[in-house]
């Protein structure tokens, strides 16, 4: 094991809101350490898109771009690794790596996401990110007045069809089994002209990952050219939950306002927060999460 190394914060997950953060941070002059094992959520995504000046930008030129504005900051160290353990200490905090290192720091802001878990759909995976797709404000115009579909059931299937009709009247809900729309929500979604489909599905054909039909079990076609989903997911990193980090009840790691987790001195911001997944929410997230532990810092100390 390596020497253990001080650090006024350590930054877990060096994508858009971890990257945010340690620009705040570097900024208030504080000796940061950002650990990131290279495996955004997003890596599949060609374009992404809502995020003003960046809009149609490829995730990886946003994220090099922005390492490369936070690596000015001579305050601010990057490590390429996975964190592993982590433990409370008399300093505060401590993280092991895969590679064996030992760092510390004062305070923990985790910026780790999440990891989608894909179904056993044959053609989803290689799809996802790019005619799969989880937000009509990331990805909506991209296939305006497309055919386009849902796949889902109950309360999201009902939600999601009245959300994605404000881009597409071609719009198709795949419940992939029967319906379990109530009676008035049924009424409601064929009375837009939203085909509900019940058939299950066998597979999603595709070309590179861009959708052309939905094949299913019965034998029928649809030809398709996107389609929302809302896969489960788990959290990217367990190490919050092992420090003591309450999860809500739909497995994000539970934070206030001011994005401090329910374990003093540890901080999260990003996907691993929140439902809104988006390139811009992680960045004001994030710098948010680098302005309070600042914060909490000078006021620990003066």
């Amino acid at each position: 094991m390596k020497e253990n190394r001080h650090f006024d914060v350590i930054i877990v997950g060096g994508s858009y809101s971890g990257l945010a953060a340690g620009m705040a941070l570097g900024r208030a002059l504080r000796k940061v350490l950002i650990i990131d094992s290279g495996k955004p959520c997003n890596r599949q995504t060609p374009h992404s898109h809502n995020f003003i000046t960046q809009d149609g930008k490829t995730p990886k030129e946003i994220a090099t771009l922005a390492k490369q504005q936070v690596e000015k900051y001579d305050t601010v160290t990057f490590v390429s690794d996975l964190a592993t353990t982590g433990k409370k200490t008399e300093k505060g905090f401590e993280i092991q790596t895969a590679s064996g290192e030992t760092f510390g720091a004062s305070k923990l802001i985790f910026a780790t996401g999440i990891s989608d878990i894909m179904p056993d759909l044959a053609g989803y995976a290689e799809c996802w990110g790019i005619s799969v797709l989880h937000c009509p404000y990331c990805h909506g115009y991209e296939v305006k007045n497309e055919q386009t579909g849902i796949l889902g059931n109950g309360e999201y299937g009902f939600e999601f069809s009245a959300l994605i009709s404000n881009w597409t009247k071609d719009l198709t809900l795949f419940t992939n089994g029967p319906s379990t729309l109530t009676a008035e929500q049924t009424a409601k979604v064929k009375g837009r002209n939203i085909k509900i489909v019940e058939s299950e599905i066998e597979k999603l054909e595709h070309a590179q990952g861009h959708l052309q039909k939905v094949i299913f079990k019965d034998g029928t076609v649809a030809p398709l050219k996107a389609l929302y989903a809302r896969p489960a997911f788990k959290q990217h990193c367990t190490l919050p939950e092992t420090l003591g980090c309450e999860m809500t009840e739909e497995g994000y790691v539970k934070v206030d306002a001011f994005q401090k987790t329910t374990m003093p001195g540890i901080f999260a911001c990003g996907d691993n927060t929140t439902r809104m997944r988006s390139v811009a929410n992680a960045v004001a997230m994030g710098t948010a999460a680098g302005a309070v532990v600042n914060r909490e810092l000078v006021f620990e100390a003066f």
